[in-house]
């Protein structure tokens, strides 16, 4: 599937339905954003850690965490 979206105020980018609905996402979920070459490749985390076997022990949460205390170190 392949489709067009427009990125809006402060580089929003807003799902279509139709992906929403084939991925099963929800809101609140968390997005993980890959970029290879000058793709932009985007996965529900739930999938992206489902396919990391060895995250599997690893909760969202403290995945967030994580994510949430490198950022703070790289705005610093």
């Amino acid at each position: 599937m392949s489709l067009t979206v427009r990125v809006g105020k402060k580089y929003a980018i807003y799902l279509p339905k139709a992906i929403v609905e084939k991925l099963g996402i929800k809101e609140g979920d968390i997005l993980v954003f890959n970029v290879r070459g000058d793709k932009l490749i985007v996965r529900p985390m739930k999938k992206f850690l489902k396919a990391r076997k060895a995250w599997s022990s690893v909760s969202f949460e403290e995945v967030e965490a994580v994510g949430e205390e490198i950022s703070a170190k790289i705005l610093e």
